[in-house]
């Protein structure tokens, strides 16, 4: 049985997440976090974290305390917390702005078309639910930093309930043809399905610094 503590379960990816955990036989919450809620039962393996920032840092400290797993969903997160994340070597934490494996193979073509596209213009934008509080989104910073697309010239737009859209526009120098590379997720389940599975796999990897291109291989 792999047992859950769940930070930022009152928010919509925490409430998506126990949702898909409750359709494992083998998985179960034994404790939750909130702003207003804190949950602790038995020993769990594995600290799930979808809040805020400020909630990140004590949910890492959780982890740490009971010996758990540590997956980080959370976006907007500083640099120096970044690093303490990446240097932890005594339980297995995991950290990506986006969980899904599509935005994950996204980036890979987004950066395949930069290096083929020479001279060629770049535009990046995203669109996100009106919610959502960071902008641009940790999604696109992360892409603009892997394809080397300046953070300050990325283009975001906050309206409806949409889940979550990235696209990168490539225009010719003389403007006669335009590429459009465009990752649109349809549901945010999408991201709460994948970091159940991404969960799944870290409770069984040794004390290190894990990404998506660690669970996709």
């Amino acid at each position: 049985m792999i047992k859950v503590f769940l930070n930022g379960s009152s928010g919509q990816m925490g409430q998506l997440i126990a949702k898909n955990i409750e359709s494992y036989d083998d998985m179960q919450i034994v404790g939750k976090k909130d702003k207003d809620v804190f949950e602790k039962g038995e020993q769990f393996d594995i600290v799930i974290d979808f809040s805020l920032p400020e909630g990140s840092k004590e949910a890492f400290q959780i982890a740490k305390q009971n010996k758990a797993a540590f997956l980080c969903g959370t976006t907007n997160l500083s640099h120096n917390f970044i690093q303490a994340l990446k240097s932890e070597k005594e339980i297995p934490v995991f950290c990506a702005p986006n969980v899904s494996i599509g935005v994950f193979l996204f980036s890979r073509l987004l950066k395949e078309a930069v290096q083929k596209y020479q001279g060629y213009n770049f535009a990046l934008h995203e669109e996100h639910h009106a919610k959502k509080k960071d902008a641009p989104s940790g999604t696109a910073k992360s892409l603009a930093a892997f394809i080397g697309f300046p953070e300050e010239k990325i283009t975001y737009v906050r309206k409806g309930k949409v889940p979550g859209t990235h696209s990168l526009t490539i225009t010719s120098s003389v403007g006669d043809e335009e590429i459009l590379l465009q990752h649109k997720a349809l549901d945010r389940n999408l991201f709460a399905s994948s970091a159940v599975k991404i969960a799944r796999w870290l409770v069984n990897q040794k004390g290190g610094f894990y990404t998506m291109e660690n669970f996709v291989k």
